[in-house]
């Protein structure tokens, strides 16, 4: 394996943690005023992800740090000519970390119901436009033979994006309800269960729509044949199995089974776009790839090395923050934080 196969994997790899802990992340923000009917059960349902938010979001910051290293010219095309895009996603995380630490600052109903409504505005435009930009870079864009996007930020929102952005929504909110299920005690954990169930016959559809759509339309796809069917399918798989232990009250499971959901999905991504990293709408030949838009060989060398030493600390840490706060959330003033 040479090392522009290697660093395309830890890209992948980075991405799917990202879609993984964000996933939750978002589901559960996207749920707040809807689970939350005081203001003490919304603020046990932002005290789950509390201690980990900001930890999460520096998954994204790193898969692109390491874009940016290791393949230059896709990050340059992509950030680029998606820039917009990108612009409002950046927007949505920051009015999002600025609700969490300012909603409690004040008693008042209506800062802390403002807050709550921003919180959840800001993830459902985080988690769709995402679910957009993957889409996009899989389905294909207008790329000239300067590696240049030549299209406008709305060739982006075309149905099969749109229809992307909808599904990782989607599956972003049963991920969230089964996390919540996780971490809140009593009435409240039992109704984040409720919504888990109710929101996952959405979750099937609208996926599914997805995945046949994206699978059997797009040329990435194709070209992999029964290879680039395989995730999809055990994505489809995990899905259905979330909700039978959703059934049978198996919370860990069916976190687990969702969190699964998202891993094949974003796999199967990379897996159809192997060995591209941008397809390019306009001709086959501008394709970016894991070797024309890549660092030199001796930067990914020493990337390498450093990413050997620097991932199991970091993986390491976050782990230990997850079974440091593993405890449930109740829902009482006097132990709760934002």
């Amino acid at each position: 394996m040479d090392l522009n196969i290697l660093w395309f994997i830890l890209v992948c790899v980075l991405y799917i943690g990202y879609f993984f802990l964000e996933g939750f992340d978002f589901g559960v923000g996207m749920l707040v005023p809807l689970l939350g009917k005081k203001d003490e059960e919304r603020r046990a349902i932002i005290n789950t992800i509390g201690p980990h938010w900001d930890g999460n979001e520096v998954w994204l910051v790193t898969a692109g740090g390491a874009t940016f290293a290791a393949f230059p010219n896709w990050y340059a095309t992509m950030f680029s000519g998606f820039y917009l895009g990108f612009f409002l996603l950046l927007l949505a995380l920051i009015f999002r970390g600025v609700a969490f630490e300012f909603r409690s600052k004040i008693g008042s109903p209506v800062w802390r119901n403002t807050w709550d409504k921003l919180i959840a505005i800001s993830s459902f435009l985080a988690a769709f436009l995402l679910g957009v930009v993957f889409t996009n870079v899989v389905n294909g864009v207008p790329i000239d033979g300067n590696q240049i996007y030549t299209g406008t930020f709305f060739t982006l929102l075309n149905p099969l994006s749109i229809i992307g952005g909808l599904a990782v929504v989607v599956i972003f909110l049963v991920h969230g309800a089964n996390f919540l299920s996780l971490k809140l005690t009593d009435g409240m954990r039992e109704r984040a269960n409720k919504a888990a169930k109710v929101m996952w016959v959405s979750a099937l559809i609208i996926a599914a729509i997805y995945l046949i759509w994206i699978v059997f339309s797009t040329q990435a796809f194709v070209e992999k044949g029964f290879v680039g069917m395989i995730a999809p399918l055990l994505a489809a798989v995990t899905l259905v199995l979330s909700r039978v232990f959703m059934g049978m009250k198996k919370e860990g499971w069916a976190f687990s089974m969702t969190g699964l959901t998202i891993l094949f999905t974003v796999a199967s991504l990379f897996v159809a776009l192997f060995p591209n990293v941008m397809i390019s709408s306009t001709s086959p030949e501008f394709n970016l790839t894991i070797y024309n838009a890549s660092s030199s060989p001796y930067t990914l060398k020493v990337m390498t090395i450093v990413a050997i030493v620097m991932v199991p600390v970091v993986v390491a840490y976050q782990i230990w923050t997850y079974i440091v706060f593993k405890k449930r959330v109740k829902a009482d003033p006097e132990t709760l934080h934002y």
